[in-house]
């Protein structure tokens, strides 16, 4: 073999290598995800506010403000009590202690302060909307795992369309990797998702059913569309600071920015639409008659 030659082959077993670790750790992963999202309460808190001080913290690396810990200690000291408050029904009082860590952080952040500021609501938003979409208990598990799945699929829809088909590229300058073919292949998986939410309704003879199931494709649609671009707002942060991973903390998947970035932007779309429609005590519930 040439040198050439070996090149390519290479890269192609260091590829495999890397899918098969990314296969692993998500069959490892997932499965938790799921356990910890039905069991709800404290637990599905507690996780959700881990991976927010996760977001915040990577996220300060990226922008270059991590080293300060000053900015580190505000924005996850705010998430960590509005996360306890969540835990214990107090609503009001999280959003109370988040608004706190906003000021904080624009506070003590030396330089960047803008990009600090955008970091910690981003976290901010993901923890809230995550456990208020759990907080529904009639409809809250099946909520989220309406926007798990349609986020996986459409990752995993968009990885082989993009890498059986290829051609143009979504947004070169961004992400080099992503195709339009990705962006299609992952949009269809979501639907087919959405369509199996609507196929499990017990009640076949709703007369309602039939828009039921036009309102789950939009909303499967939605969502798809919604975790491609927090995909793409990531990578765009990235590229900006110069940086390719957020962190190396989930084998084969880099940061938790990296793996959750469409989950974010699901999520906070879900519960703006479930809070639109249930009110605080029913986003599950809201969301999943839009």
């Amino acid at each position: 073999m040439t040198e050439g030659e070996a090149a390519p082959a290479a890269a192609a077993e260091l590829g495999a290598r890397n899918l098969l670790t990314r296969v692993i750790v998500a069959l490892v992963l997932a499965p938790a995800a799921i356990a910890i999202a039905y069991a709800g309460g404290w637990l599905w808190t507690a996780l959700v506010s881990l991976a927010a001080i996760g977001l915040y913290v990577e996220w300060l690396a990226i922008v270059g403000n991590a080293r300060s810990t000053r900015v580190v200690g505000a924005g996850t000291a705010a998430l960590a009590i509005a996360g306890l408050c969540l835990a214990l029904g107090r609503i009001e009082a999280s959003l109370v202690v988040l608004m706190l860590g906003l000021v904080a952080v624009g506070a003590v952040t030396p330089e960047r302060r803008i990009w600090a500021i955008a970091g910690f609501g981003y976290a901010a938003t993901a923890e809230l909307a995550s456990t208020l979409l759990r907080f529904d208990p009639k409809m809250g598990f099946t909520a989220l795992m309406l926007v798990f799945l349609v986020v996986w699929v459409t990752d995993i829809g968009g990885y082989f369309a993009g890498r059986g088909i290829g051609g143009p590229k979504l947004w070169p300058r961004v992400s080099p990797k992503k195709t339009w073919a990705g962006a299609l292949g992952g949009f269809v998986a979501s639907l087919v998702v959405a369509a199996g939410f609507a196929a499990l309704d017990p009640n076949k003879a709703d007369p309602q059913l039939m828009l039921k199931m036009t309102s789950l494709l939009l909303l499967g649609a939605t969502l798809s569309i919604a975790s491609q671009l927090g995909d793409l707002f990531e990578s765009a942060v990235k590229r900006q600071f110069g940086v390719k991973d957020s962190s190396h903390i989930i084998p084969g998947h880099g940061g938790l920015l990296d793996r959750l970035d469409g989950f974010v932007a699901a999520v906070a779309l879900a519960g703006i639409f479930g809070l639109l429609h249930g009110g605080v005590d029913g986003v599950g519930r809201g969301l999943m008659v839009w």
